[in-house]
C-alpha cells in the first residue's frame, strides 16, 4: 500500500479523488442551498396566501364564535390568537413579510384598512431553529425562513396576534440514513479517478520499462506506437533514440573487434622473427612482452564480443553449465570446487555465460590461488558465490575494479598476467542478462564474487 501511494500512479489517484470529491461537495452543497432557499421563498408566498385566508375568514366568522373558529382554523406553521391582558410591544418599522401582507390586505383603496404591526418578542419556536442536512448529511444548514407575530388589527378594530411558525419537518434527519449513497459515491468515485490515473501513467511506465529493457538488451523490440499523439510521438522519438544507441555500439564493437582481430597478424609475426634474435635474455623479455600484449589483443577481442548481444537466446541448465565450466577448470589443474545446487533454468547466451563463469573463476585462482564456487537459489534469482584465498581488495578500490584496463597493483600486476578487462567482461554479460555482480571481501579472508541471475519461468 505505502509503495503504491509512493508511485506516480498512486500520486494522480489521490489528487484525482480528492479534487472530486471537493468539487462534488461543493456542488451539492451549493445545490442543497439553493433548493433550501426556493422552498423558503415558496412557504413564504404560501404562508401570505395562507395569512390572508385566515385574517379574512376570522373576520367574517361572528365575534362571538371566533374563539370557536380559529381553535378549528389554526394549523402547524401559522396560529391567530386573541391578544392577552398584557399587550406585547411593537417594533418600529415593519419586516418584509408584514410588509408584503399589509399590501395584500389593503389593496383595495375604498375599504377600511386593516393594520398590520411587528412585535418585538418573537414565538419561542423561532429560537429553536431548524436544522437541514446537507451534502448527504455530513454538514447542517440552519432554516433560515419567516418565524415572526404579527399584531392584526380587524377592520372591526379586533386586535389579534398572528403567529408565523417554523415547518414541521416530513423525516427527522436523525431517522435520515445516507451511509449507502456516501458509500456507492465513493466507490464510484473511486474507481473513476482510479481508472483514469492508470489511463495516465500507464504510457509513462511503459516508457520506464522500455528504458529498462533498453538497458539490459539493445536489440529489445521498439515500442508499439499507439495512444495519443503525445505518447506516439515520445515512442517514436524512444525508438530512434534506441536505433541510433545501437548503431553506435554496433560501429565501435566492431571498430574494436577489427582492431583486435587485425593485430593478431602482425603480432604472429613478430612472434616467429623474435626466434631469430641470438641473445636469449634479451629474447625472452620481448617474447614476455609479447605475449602480454597477445592476451592484451584476445581480451580486447572478447570485450568486443561481450558488448555483441546478437548470440541466440536458448534455454539451458544452470548446474550443468557450472559443472562443465568447473571441470574444465579442474582439468587445466586448478584449485577448484563446486558446492550447492540451483536446479533452475536460464533463458541466454550458453557461450556469453560461459566466458562470464570462466573469468571470475580464472580471476580467482590467478590472484587468490584457488576458488571455492557455491550457488544456491534466493528471492527467484541464482546467486553464483566465488570466492578466493588471496589478499582481498582495499575497500576503496572494489567499485573501481570493474572500469577496463584497471588494476589493483598489491596484488596485481603484468607479471601475474592481469589486463585489467576480465570482470569487465563478465560485468558485461552479467547485466545483459538481467544479472548483477558484486564484491566483497569475505571476513574470514579473501576476496569473493557474488554473481546474481535472474531464474526463468516458462512463458515470460
Amino acid at each position: 500500500m505505502k509503495a503504491f501511494f509512493g508511485s506516480m500512479t498512486g500520486r494522480v489517484f489521490i489528487t484525482l479523488l480528492l479534487g472530486i470529491l471537493l468539487t462534488a461537495a461543493l456542488t451539492q452543497l451549493l445545490a442543497d442551498a439553493e433548493r433550501q432557499r426556493v422552498l423558503d421563498e415558496f412557504r413564504d408566498l404560501h404562508s401570505l396566501d395562507r395569512a390572508e385566508q385566515l385574517i379574512v375568514a376570522t373576520e367574517i366568522v361572528p365575534e362571538s364564535a371566533r374563539s370557536a373558529y380559529l381553535q378549528v382554523a389554526n394549523r402547524p406553521g401559522m396560529r391567530l390568537e386573541a391578544v392577552g391582558p398584557n399587550p406585547p410591544a411593537l417594533t418600529p418599522t415593519p419586516s418584509e413579510f408584514v410588509a408584503d401582507l399589509d399590501a395584500r390586505m389593503n389593496k383595495s383603496p375604498g375599504n377600511k384598512p386593516y393594520r398590520l404591526q411587528s412585535l418585538a418578542v418573537r414565538p419561542e419556536s423561532c429560537a429553536r431553529a431548524r436544522e437541514q442536512p446537507v451534502v448527504f448529511g455530513l454538514l447542517r444548514m440552519k432554516w433560515r425562513g419567516t418565524c415572526e407575530s404579527i399584531m392584526v388589527n380587524l377592520r372591526d378594530g379586533t386586535p389579534l396576534i398572528l403567529s408565523v411558525l417554523p415547518p414541521r419537518s416530513a423525516t427527522s434527519p436523525e431517522r435520515t440514513d445516507y451511509r449507502g449513497t456516501i458509500s456507492l459515491f465513493l466507490v464510484s468515485i473511486a474507481f473513476l479517478a482510479y481508472l483514469v490515473a492508470r489511463m495516465t501513467t500507464r504510457p509513462l511506465k511503459q516508457l520506464a520499462q522500455a528504458a529498462k529493457d533498453l538497458g539490459n538488451d539493445i536489440n529489445h523490440p521498439p515500442l508499439d506506437l499507439t495512444g495519443a499523439d503525445e505518447i506516439r510521438q515520445a515512442s517514436a522519438a524512444f525508438n530512434a533514440m534506441q536505433a541510433r544507441i545501437r548503431q553506435y555500439i554496433f560501429q565501435r564493437t566492431q571498430m574494436l573487434a577489427a582492431i583486435t582481430h587485425d593485430l593478431q597478424t602482425p603480432l604472429t609475426r613478430m612472434r616467429l622473427r623474435l626466434e631469430k634474435v641470438s641473445e636469449e635474455e634479451l629474447q625472452q623479455r620481448l617474447i614476455g612482452d609479447l605475449s602480454a600484449m597477445q592476451a592484451m589483443v584476445k581480451e580486447g577481442l572478447d570485450l568486443a564480443r561481450s558488448m555483441d548481444t546478437t548470440e541466440t537466446m536458448q534455454m539451458m541448465d544452470l548446474d550443468s553449465l557450472l559443472d562443465s565450466v568447473c571441470a574444465d577448470a579442474a582439468d587445466a589443474s586448478q584449485r577448484v570446487t563446486l558446492s550447492g545446487t540451483a536446479n533452475m533454468a536460464l533463458l541466454g547466451r550458453p557461450m556469453d555465460l560461459r566466458r562470464c563463469l570462466v573469468n571470475l573463476i580464472d580471476n580467482a585462482v590467478k590472484y587468490g590461488h584457488s576458488a571455492k564456487v557455491s550457488v544456491d537459489r534466493i528471492n527467484g534469482a541464482a546467486r553464483i558465490r566465488i570466492r578466493d584465498g588471496g589478499p582481498g581488495i582495499p575497500g576503496a578500490e572494489l567499485a573501481r575494479v570493474f572500469d577496463p584496463f584497471y588494476r589493483v597493483e598489491g596484488s596485481r600486476s603484468r607479471e601475474s598476467g592481469g589486463t585489467g578487462l576480465g570482470l569487465t567482461i563478465a560485468r558485461n554479460i552479467a547485466e545483459q542478462h538481467g544479472g548483477s555482480i558484486v564484491l566483497a571481501n569475505h571476513p574470514e579472508g579473501g576476496l569473493e564474487v557474488t554473481l546474481m541471475l535472474p531464474e526463468y519461468y516458462p512463458g515470460k
